[in-house]
């Protein structure tokens, strides 16, 4: 899907609830644009994600997601983390295609050879930047923690 996706997750959501109501779709499909819906994960990220910056680590995020992202990164308190955001949906290519980490490298101002990705996924993630040119770490494996 591309934009914001809506019919791809009006399909989803009628598919999966039986329910093809208009107004009962909106309502999910902005629900999960709010921070009731999602949460950090991890409370160090923030400290980690600043120290990063702060030694001149530039950051980005890489996201097989629609134009919600955006907002929600705004609504979680967290946008400014990040130099560069690459969202599939706006990109027009989802991890694994190599030119999502593209996107993102060129962004952030630096060549794919420069960067290195942290992903949950070894076939979109891993691979996926590899492809591109990138270094990358499977989180849970290569990387465990938010820990500095």
């Amino acid at each position: 899907y591309v934009n914001d996706g809506r019919p791809f997750w009006q399909y989803i959501v009628s598919s999966s609830t039986g329910c093809s109501d208009a107004q009962y779709f909106e309502e999910v499909y902005n629900y999960y644009t709010t921070d009731r819906a999602w949460h950090l994960c991890d409370p160090e990220a923030e400290k980690v994600f600043m120290a990063l910056r702060k030694a001149g680590v530039k950051l980005a995020v890489v996201s097989n997601f629609d134009t919600r992202l955006r907002p929600l990164l705004r609504a979680l308190n967290c946008e400014h983390w990040f130099d560069a955001v690459a969202v599939s949906a706006e990109v027009e290519a989802e991890k694994p295609n190599p030119t999502i980490f593209v996107k993102a490298c060129e962004l952030l101002g630096i060549k794919p050879e420069e960067a290195v990705h942290v992903g949950d996924d070894r076939r979109n993630d891993v691979w996926g930047a590899r492809d591109a040119g990138c270094d990358a770490w499977l989180w849970g494996s290569d990387v465990h923690s938010f820990k500095e």
